[in-house]
């Protein structure tokens, strides 16, 4: 089935935030920090408040005594560090928000911001460990110490992941209109419903006077899962000048204020037998939070902490993560959220083993793989790995990329002078747990309206759920309304995140048309005379026992109306579905490039993909979910990189510096796809948008570092720049690092 809404978008009929435009609406524009940190030690505003046009200009004097954004306490100690709308008596970050000028049009708000004057005494900048820690969590497991002082062989590897910007093509957006009946907010957001409960705190307004609507939103990758202080201001405004007030993010502010990813520096050793058994494990885990925490701040290195050991069996483990507040942008979930960092740290500790052992990379990950007869599998923390067969994703990898011969060739190719790689890598990844609302409704034409709590940003929602919804219906899905992103038509939700929507949004559509097709049966028996469990469904009709009476949908629909109800619903089931379990998708990668050594350009000549992510209901729309994260993953390996300097200045402040894929980029990729059905979900499905973040970087990573390692030891360390592999051939040091590389 092809993806619904794509007719909408194509054909400019796409509504988004920017496109919403009230009757007399105001607009809103910022006076950022240009310090990186700083005390404040006065704000002039008179200028911008004098200019024609500017109806008020606010700073954190007028927003005394607002409540805090909500943080997810999921790990024990955590320091929190909620945002300020507004600073007040410091500054934390370069492009934090200090004054709001609300005026007439959008550009004379940008143009009088540029007037407040900001008067700073710089302070000094906390970047990486240098700022206060503020979660800390560790495990340990058997007596890691004596696997390490037995062990044949110890290898070890350290690992910096780059900040990276999610650079959604709709950068972050909000509009509020004040009126008698309360708030009601657009924003252009992963998580409706928490973006509601944040306002209602902050705001301190009860919740039946606050609606909240994410319309169309033209992508997300973790970077709408939180509230933003913008999107408080713009509320506040609204409520304040009792009217509408609309502010949209220019692609310069997302880059300098927006949440960031990724930013850990991780370090590990692995203890292995002659025979290539990993013993043990030891992982340290550093994370940044920058200067302020979302709502699945501590995430990345709680999910990091809990996957290892990974696919892997290994019993002595002395694993840690901690995260550091630092004067930048506040780090958030972007796509992955610390499996790209837990998947890394292991593979590129696995190719090491197997450079120390002389065993061949896939051989050594498949004599250390948990056996699928042990699912599921416990993990330190309490995680359980529900499904998934990891000798089977091998065995599809090495078929697929017919690897034997992979690896012929590249031994001739390198006895000819040619520098050329192959990269592995084998990934778990918890996608899907917890709760999500659903509604189903039959209308008096005999067609449906299906309301989810999972919200959309251009994954193909509308049309998944509109499948899942004629399955379970015995209907087409074009007879199908699908309804999100809008708080008052459900009760409640969670949104989109964290690979969850299908899994547990599907899951939650499926339980509520089950619910729906019991009332429907039970309504039908009285008609046509025979017991529920009689009753048959086709499409757009309804058959009653052997006799063979019938009757149609729309019929039926219209005999359940309740007298004088023109319009509404006929039958209605409503459910709050909550998982049994949480889903574990997995995944396998093979990479081979070739590298001009004279340049240090990286071409890739196969890129071979195995996932399961358990049952998929719409093949097309799992693909380009897989391609997708394709492209960030190959972002973060060779491309990807925000820049500070020691003063806290943003050096890839445009797209002028900071450097995203492009179409050209792309390499051809073969993707196949094995199912191992997760037993924690109704549907059975498992996450698939965020697995080409997780294991195609370390693929990646693993082939570069194969290719030049006959040239000698090396640091290498994303982004895989020309230069620095050029480097690396050439026998030069790739990690010197200038002010433009902290």
């Amino acid at each position: 089935m092809l993806r619904r809404e794509d007719e909408r978008f194509v054909s400019g009929h796409g509504s988004y935030v920017d496109d919403l435009q009230p009757e007399g609406c105001l607009h809103l524009a910022f006076a950022r920090s240009p310090y990186g940190h700083g005390r404040i030690v006065g704000i002039d505003c008179a200028e911008a408040r004098g200019t024609d046009g500017v109806v008020a200009v606010f700073t954190a004097d007028d927003l005394a005594g607002l409540g805090r954004n909500a943080i997810n306490p999921i790990v024990a100690d955590l320091v929190e560090a909620p945002f300020e709308v507004l600073a007040g008596d410091t500054v934390g970050a370069l492009g934090q928000p200090v004054a709001a000028v609300v005026a007439r049009t959008a550009a004379i708000a940008r143009d009088a911001a540029l007037l407040v004057e900001i008067d700073i005494d710089a302070l000094p900048v906390a970047s990486g460990t240098d700022g206060p820690r503020s979660v800390a969590q560790g495990f340990t497991a058997g007596d890691p110490d004596t696997a390490f002082a037995e062990a044949d062989h110890v290898v070890s590897v350290r690992i910096e992941h780059s900040l990276v910007s999610p650079m959604p093509m709709e950068p972050r957006a909000a509009l509020a209109v004040w009126a008698e009946d309360g708030l009601t907010a657009w924003c252009s957001t992963q998580t409706p419903y928490r973006v509601r409960e944040d306002l209602c705190r902050i705001l301190d307004l009860p919740r039946d006077r606050v609606r909240v609507i994410a319309p169309d939103v033209g992508g997300a990758f973790g970077g709408k899962a939180s509230i933003y202080p913008e999107d408080v201001m713009v509320a506040f405004a609204a409520r304040a000048l009792k009217g509408a007030v609309k502010w949209c993010a220019l692609r310069g502010e997302d880059l300098l204020s927006a949440t960031q990813g990724r930013g850990a520096t991780t370090a590990g050793e692995m203890a292995f037998s002659a025979d290539g058994r990993a013993l043990a494990m030891r992982a340290r885990l550093v994370f940044q939070q920058g200067h302020w925490m979302t709502y699945s701040a501590v995430v990345p290195p709680n999910n990091a902490l809990r996957i290892l050991p990974g696919p892997y069996k290994i019993d002595a483990l002395d694993v840690s993560a901690c995260a550091h507040m630092t004067n930048r942008a506040a780090v958030g979930i972007y796509r992955g959220a610390g499996r790209p960092e837990a998947a890394m740290l292991l593979d590129r500790l696995m190719d090491e083993g197997a450079r120390a052992t002389g065993i061949d990379p896939v051989e050594l990950r498949r004599r250390n793989i948990e056996d699928t007869a042990s699912m599921p599998l416990a993990r330190l923390g309490g995680a359980s790995v529900d499904s998934g067969d990891f000798s089977r994703l091998l065995d599809a990898l090495q078929a697929r990329a017919d690897y034997t011969r992979l690896r012929s060739e590249q031994a001739s190719r390198r006895a000819a002078g040619e520098v050329v790689g192959i990269g592995v890598c084998l990934y778990i990844e918890p996608c899907g747990q917890g709760w999500e609302s659903a509604t189903v409704s039959l209308r008096p034409d005999g067609t449906y309206v299906a309301t989810t709590g999972a919200s959309a940003q251009g994954q193909g929602r509308e049309t998944a759920f509109a499948q899942i919804v004629a399955e379970a219906l015995d209907t087409t899905p074009e007879a199908v309304t699908v309804r999100q992103g809008d708080t008052a038509e459900a009760a409640a939700g969670l949104g989109a995140l964290a690979s969850r929507s299908t899994a547990i949004g599907g899951s939650a559509m499926l339980r509520a048309c089950e619910g729906l097709k019991g009332q429907l049966a039970e309504a039908a028996a009285g008609l046509l005379q025979c017991a529920p469990s009689r009753i048959r469904f086709t499409t757009g009709r309804v058959y009653g026992g052997d006799s063979g009476a019938s009757v149609t949908l729309a019929d039926l629909a219209r005999q359940l109306q309740a007298p004088g109800a023109d319009g509404a619903a006929s039958l209605t089931f409503s459910t709050v579905y909550h998982a049994e379990g949480e889903a574990w998708a997995s995944g396998a990668c093979l990479a081979a490039v070739a590298i001009d050594p004279d340049t240090g350009d990286i071409g890739f000549e196969r890129l071979v993909w195995i996932d399961d992510a358990g049952v998929v209901v719409n093949p097309m729309l799992a693909r380009g979910q897989l391609l997708g994260g394709l492209a960030q993953g190959l972002g973060e390996a060779l491309l990807e990189r925000l820049v500070y300097d020691e003063d806290g200045q943003l050096i890839t402040g445009s797209l002028m510096d900071y450097a995203l894929p492009r179409a050209d980029d792309m390499p051809p990729v073969e993707i196949e796809t094995v199912s191992t059905r997760s037993p924690s979900n109704a549907l059975g499905a498992k996450g698939v948008g965020e697995a080409g973040c997780i294991g195609v970087p370390a693929a990646i990573f693993n082939a570069v570092c194969d290719a030049v390692a006959p040239f000698g030891p090396n640091d290498l360390q994303m982004p895989l720049t020309s230069e620095k592999v050029w480097r690396a051939i050439a026998g030069l040091p790739t990690n010197a690092r200038g002010a433009d590389e902290q």
